[in-house]
């Protein structure tokens, strides 16, 4: 197999928004919350993608002040800032005076905006899509220079493009220690059609070892009955790569 072919692969939460309390009513603090309904023990024990955008700018703003508390703060931010000028928003400084909360809050909110611009914006973000063995690596070279394995995974749509990048695990590379479970779960969660893993040879050497082609071996079977490709297992190093699934084929 030529390295370079192309590829080819078969909200319940309740929030009151300040306009629907009545005046002198009780507003819901987050203390108040059972605890599983707390943003920043939700976003750990569920995930992003289970907050709302509330809850986000409240895990980014931490605490509230004395006056106000965080949830409130939260809310009446996007209420009265917008949540299309809030992402375009660069000046902490500006923000914080509109807003009326501390400078030390508005930096916050501004920088996590703007990791999420860099990553997604149209300079940086039209999605990446790997459709050959020379666009993965150039993804995922970053990793050949750790100085211990590290097996890090691609997930693709049916359009090739990255909708997600995991590491799933760090050390020696077996069968044991990698789990179907730990690759192929990213894959149902975020919708993907394909998966592409690699790992790194602080050795330097790019023939896959025994444990490297037994665990790409049982991975190829879980795929299979998943529904899930794996597409490819690289080895990569400073100097290169090489396709642990094109040596099983070849060495058939």
């Amino acid at each position: 197999m030529s390295l370079t072919n192309s590829y080819k692969f078969i909200d319940h939460d309740i929030t009151l928004a300040h306009s629907d309390i009545p005046s002198g009513h009780y507003t819901i603090k987050v203390r108040d919350l059972p605890i599983e309904q707390k943003p920043r023990e939700k976003l750990a024990t569920l995930g992003a993608k289970y907050l709302t955008v509330a809850e986000l700018v409240a895990v980014l703003l931490g605490t509230g002040t004395r006056k106000e508390e965080v949830m409130s703060m939260a809310q009446r931010i996007l209420r009265e800032y917008g949540e299309k000028a809030l992402t375009s928003e660069l000046s902490p400084k500006k923000f914080a005076e509109l807003v009326e909360i501390p400078i030390g809050k508005a930096s916050q909110i501004v920088a996590a905006l703007e990791i999420g611009r860099r990553f997604f914006s149209e300079k940086y973000g039209k999605p990446a899509y790997i459709k050959t063995p020379a666009q993965a690596y150039k993804h995922l070279k970053v990793i050949s220079y750790g100085k211990k394995e590290q097996l890090r995974a691609l997930y693709l749509n049916s359009r090739y493009q990255i909708i997600h990048d995991e590491i799933i695990s760090v050390g020696s590379l077996t069968s044991n220690i990698v789990h179907p479970r730990e690759v192929f779960q990213p894959a149902i969660e975020q919708g993907a059609i394909a998966v592409l893993i690699a790992h790194n040879h602080p050795s330097g050497t790019l023939e896959p070892t025994e444990a490297d082609i037994q665990t790409t071996k049982q991975l190829v079977e879980a795929g299979n009955v998943l529904g899930v490709e794996l597409i490819d297992h690289l080895v990569v190093t400073s100097e290169g790569f090489s396709s642990v699934l094109a040596h099983i084929k070849n060495n058939k």
